[in-house]
């Protein structure tokens, strides 16, 4: 009887356990960056310039190039800033709270993309610089995620959601935007302030919290 209540025990976890993986989510940082349109990459590095790739990233066609670049602000700069790829039709760049107080000025948090009314900064190479205008946001913090992950969390594209993450120091994570497409493998995206908040290492798991 007791070996029966202590089986019985042992499964119940094991199950626990299984399901909870399910559960999981990958924590990445995405620490300072920027997305170049394509007569951006030609002014800074030259027309007959070819981009060279570093690395792949975790979203499919996502990459690093070996290239940086300086972001020049009214009080700081900041040097060596990845590029990612491919270009994009507007330039975007993507820097922390921290980085915004180096650079002295004052982005909104925003989804990728939404960059009206966001802050300018100047971005500059050896060879030239430029003036991005209305380029550069905090990004909101959001999951990737394809539809069948959607449903296996249930929840939708958009959706705001609280996400509980593991690190040295654990932390709820409100506000967490939601982005479905089924070109997407699954990923919670948060910046590096956040993730030194949490004392982040490359095995954190995240899971959606349902209050």
């Amino acid at each position: 009887m007791v070996e029966e209540v202590l089986i019985k025990e042992i499964v119940k976890k094991v199950l626990e356990t299984f399901q909870n993986e399910e559960k999981n989510i990958p924590v990445e940082v995405s620490a300072r960056h920027v997305h170049l349109c394509q007569e951006h990459i030609e002014i800074l590095f030259g027309k007959q310039y070819g981009m060279t790739k570093k690395k792949d990233l975790s979203q499919p066609d996502q990459f690093q190039y070996n290239e940086r670049v300086t972001l020049i602000g009214p009080k700081g700069i900041i040097k060596g800033v990845a590029i990612l790829g491919p270009p994009r039709d507007k330039t975007q760049v993507e820097i922390s709270k921290t980085d915004a107080k180096i650079l002295g000025i004052d982005p909104p948090v925003r989804e990728s993309g939404q960059l009206k009314e966001s802050e300018s900064i100047y971005i500059a190479t050896e060879k030239s610089v430029i003036q991005a205008k209305e380029s550069v946001i905090i990004a909101k913090r959001h999951i990737h995620m394809n539809t069948e992950d959607a449903k296996r969390f249930n929840v939708e594209d958009k959706q705001i959601v609280s996400v509980r993450v593991k690190g040295q120091r654990p932390v709820i994570f409100e506000d967490v935007l939601v982005r479905v497409n089924n070109r997407f493998n699954l990923s919670m995206h948060i910046d590096l302030d956040e993730a030194n908040a949490l004392g982040y290492s490359n095995d954190v798991l995240g899971q959606i919290v349902y209050f």
